[in-house]
């Protein structure tokens, strides 16, 4: 949907109203300005700016990265390297179809166009089902930094309160949702571009460092890769989900006047964002620090500032990570939402789903989201080791099946979108196809690596099962629809 038409009003009275996705034969879906599937055109162009910046700056980069250093030591900053690689590749090819047909459904709507329907359908019920299951994680990790400051409230509290103020902002409008992602993503921003300076400035013995480091700690304590190369790739299965949120710019596209400029925007940037705040800051931890650190391993960002001197570290890192935390649950919340909208619009999931209300957000489509969010808060309390580990694990692998789902997507969209409406193609993969296939090639690897790997092989068991579940459940309704069509025919005769 290169651009939109005025969204459709709501029925008599306010009431919302169910629209259609657009035709599987249309790669373009719409012609007009603005979203034609009711949704509120509300993002400005610095919300899509800072989705787009900040998408990529995870609470795993923060406290997950540790236990990558320890895994890989220096090399880690391979493994960021190369699965940085794969996203900047897997960006490239979704902002393509993603300029030529902006939707809220992104890759699953490409999926259903270019695969069939049983492949939109699985992969937007496993990319819900991740985010779903993210809104826990985040609730309870928030709601663990507040318990430290605010002991007096028990930490169930704290989950619950973020969640309903965070529903709240994405219930009121997109606009609400854009502002609190711009200035959560802001501060995370602001705080590695600070880390980064600081940290440089250190390295090269100007305050608040006393000395030059020199490559001392990159090429001591074993080497630059002190557990053999192999460890490259274990510390690239640590990493690799911490990159999932870069494609959400291009969901949120649809909701922003212009969508196509800030897709376009957004998959230009994707290469110099990963490599200033992924490469950039782990480069001055590991270069800072001794990669076996006990504290590095356990803190790497707080571990620096300490070394650094720097008053109220921890305190300040808190402040920093629960910004994080809150900005991956309002936005994944978001992305939830839209993509049950999404799967609604199409037929894959209760009708109710693609309604929306009076301030053009599908308030049915977030409800089922947060409730879904609110179960598995639940069990990270009850059943921590039993159920929410079991749904840790069984969305563990999505990252790496939709990234599949996008290069095979793209292969076939292109063709379509060559020969229908080859203006639209206004972002180009590069290499086409042959970088596309040596993408699906790399992703493979990393999938087959994990069932070798002890430590990734249950998590890709059980995601593989969860992703067998809801494709059999997804072909069997495809099944049953050319009968449905028929028996309707039948009727009408």
């Amino acid at each position: 949907m290169g651009a939109h038409p005025p969204p459709r009003s709501a029925g008599a009275g306010g009431t919302p109203t169910t629209t259609a996705a657009p035709p599987a034969g249309d790669p373009g879906g719409a012609t007009g300005g603005q979203s034609p599937d009711g949704l509120q055109a509300g993002l400005k162009n610095r919300h899509l700016s800072m989705i787009a910046i900040g998408g990529v700056i995870g609470a795993g980069l923060f406290v997950g990265s540790g236990a990558g250093i320890a895994a890989a030591g220096p090399g880690i900053l391979l493994s960021y390297a190369l699965t940085g690689l794969l996203v900047v590749l897997v960006m490239r090819m979704l902002g393509e179809m993603a300029a030529a047909s902006p939707t809220s459904g992104s890759f699953s709507a490409y999926a259903d166009r270019a695969l069939g329907r049983w492949a939109g359908f699985t992969i937007g019920w496993l990319y819900w089902f991740f985010w779903s299951v993210v809104l826990a994680v985040e609730a309870t990790a928030a709601a663990s930094i507040l318990t430290g400051w605010v002991p007096a409230v028990p930490q169930w509290a704290w989950a619950l309160l973020v969640m309903v103020v965070l529903t709240g902002t994405n219930l009121i409008s997109v606009g609400s949702f854009g502002e609190f992602e711009f200035w959560f993503a802001g501060i995370k921003v602001v705080a590695i571009v600070i880390f980064i300076v600081v940290g440089a400035l250190a390295i090269f013995g100007l305050p608040p460092g006393d000395d030059p480091v020199g490559v001392a700690n990159l090429t001591g304590h074993g080497g630059f890769l002190p557990h053999g190369p192999g460890a490259i790739l274990s510390g690239m299965l640590l990493v690799v989900f911490s990159f999932m949120g870069s494609e959400i710019v291009t969901l949120a596209a649809s909701e922003a006047p212009n969508p196509v400029q800030a897709v376009r925007k957004a998959v230009n940037s994707v290469i110099w964002r990963i490599a200033l705040f992924y490469l950039g800051s782990i480069g001055v931890i590991v270069t800072l620090l001794p990669w076996n650190d006990k504290a590095v391993a356990k803190s790497p960002y707080v571990a620096v500032l300490e070394s650094l001197d720097i008053p109220y570290a921890g305190t300040v890192m808190d402040i920093v990570v629960l910004t994080a935390v809150l900005s991956c649950l309002n936005s994944g919340l978001y992305t939830a939402s839209r993509m049950a909208f999404s799967l609604g619009e199409r037929g894959d999931a209760p009708k109710s789903f693609a309604t929306v209300n009076k301030g053009g957000v599908p308030a049915v489509a977030i409800y089922a989201s947060v409730a879904f969010g609110f179960v598995a808060t639940i069990f990270s309390y009850t059943s921590k080791d039993t159920v929410f580990q079991f749904l840790l694990n069984s969305s563990g692998a999505v990252a790496l099946f939709v990234w599949l789902v996008i290069c095979f997507s793209q292969l076939r969209m292109r063709r379509t979108i060559e020969r229908e409406t080859p203006e639209r193609l206004t972002v180009r993969m590069w290499l086409y196809p042959w970088l596309t296939y040596a993408t699906i090639a790399m992703i493979a690897f990393v999938v087959g690596y994990m069932f070798y790997d002890p430590d990734g092989r249950k998590q890709m068991v059980l995601s593989v099962i969860a992703a067998v579940v809801v494709l059999a459940v997804g072909l069997l309704l495809d099944r049953q629809r050319p009968r449905e069509r028929d028996a309707v025919g039948t009727k009408g005769a």
